[in-house]
């Protein structure tokens, strides 16, 4: 005869008897015989255990094994013709029975007046108990067992949820995110096992009350209308080990500080133990910010970047927090520092701060100037020493970079201490190496122009190199001398600035290659304002009357002040009946100048009284006057 239950079968032998007749007895456990769930599950799985036959033929398994009955001399039959495969099949067929032998629930009574026999052994461990082997149990069988119920705790939260109105695939993403939970979930319903009201439920309806009242569907769905993910839902939920209504009080607390609702999960992951944390410990943290200069509308920006500084304790925030205004912060540099960059007040340790600083001074900065570097920049806090700075020091260095230009570099460009050597600073060298600019200038150009090694290679460095040397005139030779000469013209646009330039100075008559060898001798000259060139070019052809022709020998004579240098001198000239290449007019400083047209004046004048003498070749426009702006 067979019996199936949930779709296992048992097979049990029994000793030859006088008058071989098929015979079913089925006893009710003694409760007598009561033995604790560890000891029944190790008994049950060792197969060398021999059964135990009581005088009258029955076995001594209990009615919930659901047993078949084999006549002795047809036990041959059944194993011969199966062989040994047929032995290992009934022995795993049995494990399993025996496995979920602890789930198998009772026929709830459906008519009136039925009776229903209370079990003689519990099979649902204490709480502790159960605690103790979620965690350190090494006790195969009660593994298994407790990963049965877990399944069954996954199934019942999960049909919770879809009754709660979740989609059924949103409701396994949830349930996959939350082991710690289920755990939960097992305990509770065997803590509830010990209380009267519950004591005669199955494991499912008991984990389906726990459930219920743990009010996790209502929170799954409040979470989800707040912009979270359902991996982050898991992980808060599991994260709270108390009340989970604790979870909605400080997400309305973290709103009130203005924190967005996409940034709620990512706050209350990784603040540390905000769930477990008094709200007026919060609220003490915020009122104590906003002292010292973070505006309460900044709050919750602040809190959404950096959640740690809600896990920090007052006395760590106030040492943190002193540490900058020992320096010299005040409230604005202080709440501006703090919005800019959050981590610089609670993510990284107070050693950690205080060797950056020390780092930073050996540049030759006072502490006046790291305040201001720092209030200006905090993002140097969150660069490290061994992995950032020193090999960019090293580096800048072989470049020829001293002290002092690194010091310009930090205090010019900061951000260039906090970008990556390798894929950023060092493909911008080479390119400088690539289009001929001479190894012991590159340091030269980085000091002059930090701001060189923070551009885009491809969208700003290239592009402009590509349209001087095809739109501006100037050839492969030359541009890297253009590049050294001022590295500015890097940083500007080239539809905004360079292009209307090189327009401009072609429009006055000047070749395209001629335009070029001016910009290869001056390449500040594309660099100024139309508004400022044309004035002087129209008093250059109108009142001085000179040709384009000194214009192009003298391209600097843009970088003179019109009403400054270039008026005032050439009226010097006409009162003085003397004239000089653009050249010598402007170049050197006033009493260079006066000594200049002093000594033209007096040759002027003996030649012009016969004086002069034969041999004197000297002619004031011969004399070599050094080229530089002033």
């Amino acid at each position: 005869m067979e019996c199936h239950c949930h779709h296992h079968r048992a097979t049990i032998f029994f000793p030859p008897v006088p008058n071989p007749k098929p015979l079913l007895h089925l006893r009710r456990p003694d409760p007598s015989r009561h033995r604790p769930l560890r000891s029944y599950l190790r008994a049950a799985f060792d197969p060398s255990r021999p059964q135990n036959f009581s005088a009258d033929g029955a076995s001594d398994l209990s009615r919930r094994q659901n047993a078949v009955v084999v006549f002795p001399e047809d036990a041959g039959t059944l194993i011969g013709h199966g062989g040994r495969r047929e032995e290992d099949e009934d022995e795993i067929t049995r494990r399993k029975v025996i496995e979920e032998y602890s789930l198998v629930t009772r026929r709830v009574p459906r008519f009136p007046g039925s009776i229903d026999f209370a079990r003689a052994e519990s099979l649902d461990p204490p709480p502790a108990v159960l605690r103790r082997l979620l965690l350190d149990s090494d006790d195969l069988a009660l593994k298994r067992a407790l990963q049965v119920r877990r399944g069954v705790a996954s199934e019942t939260l999960k049909d919770a949820l879809r009754a709660g109105r979740l989609r059924i695939n949103y409701s396994a993403k949830i349930v996959s995110s939350m082991p710690e939970f289920l755990d939960r979930v097992v305990i509770g319903a065997a803590a509830l096992k010990l209380m009267p009201e519950f004591a005669h439920l199955s494991f499912n309806a008991r984990a389906k009350s726990y459930i219920q009242s743990s009010g996790v569907v209502a929170l799954v769905k409040w979470l989800k209308h707040n912009h979270m993910t359902f991996p982050k839902i898991g992980k808060i939920i599991c994260k709270c080990s108390g009340d989970l209504q604790l979870v909605r009080r400080v997400c309305a607390w973290l709103k009130s500080i203005h924190v967005k609702g996409e940034s709620l999960g990512f706050v209350l992951l990784k603040a540390g133990c905000i769930l477990e944390r008094n709200l007026e410990e919060l609220e003490e943290i915020v009122s104590y910010l906003e002292r010292n200069g973070v505006r309460k509308d900044w709050m919750g920006f602040v809190v959404s970047r950096c959640p740690q500084i809600l896990g920090l304790s007052m006395e760590e925030l106030e040492l943190r927090a002193k540490f900058y205004l020992d320096m010299g912060m005040n409230e604005n540099d202080f709440g501006t520092m703090v919005y800019d960059y959050p981590r610089a007040l609670g993510y990284f340790s107070l050693e950690d701060m205080a060797s950056k600083v020390r780092y930073l001074k050996e540049f030759g900065l006072t502490t006046e100037e790291v305040r201001r570097l720092l209030a200006f920049k905090p993002h140097l806090i969150g660069c490290s020493i061994e992995e950032r700075w020193k090999p960019l020091v090293k580096y800048l260095y072989y470049l020829g970079v001293q002290r002092d230009g690194m010091k310009r570099i930090l205090m010019v460009k900061p951000i260039v201490f906090c970008i990556d050597l390798e894929t950023t600073i060092a493909p911008k060298v080479r390119f400088l190496q690539d289009i001929g600019v001479r190894n012991e200038a590159i340091g030269g150009v980085l000091v002059k122009f930090p701001s060189f090694l923070t551009y885009n290679l491809y969208k700003k460095i290239r592009p402009v190199v590509i349209f001087l040397m095809t739109k501006a005139g100037v050839t492969q030779g030359d541009i890297g001398k253009v590049i050294a000469l001022d590295p500015q013209l890097v940083g500007c646009s080239i539809t905004k600035k360079l292009d209307g330039n090189v327009k401009y100075f072609l429009s006055l008559g000047i070749h395209l290659r001629t335009l070029g060898e001016m910009i290869a001798d001056f390449p500040m000259l594309l660099r100024y304002n139309i508004d400022s060139l044309r004035p002087k070019y129209r008093y250059l052809r109108r009142v001085m009357v000179r040709p384009l022709k000194d214009l192009i020998e003298f391209p600097r004579f843009f970088s003179y002040s019109l009403d400054d240098r270039i008026i005032p001198r050439y009226e010097i000239m006409v009162a003085n009946r003397v004239n000089f290449k653009l050249r010598y007019m402007l170049v050197g400083s006033d009493e260079e100048f006066n000594k200049r047209v002093q000594a033209a004046v007096e040759r002027r004048k003996r030649f012009e009284t016969g004086s002069a003498s034969a041999s004197t070749s000297d002619d004031e426009e011969s004399i070599v006057v050094p080229v530089s702006s002033s």
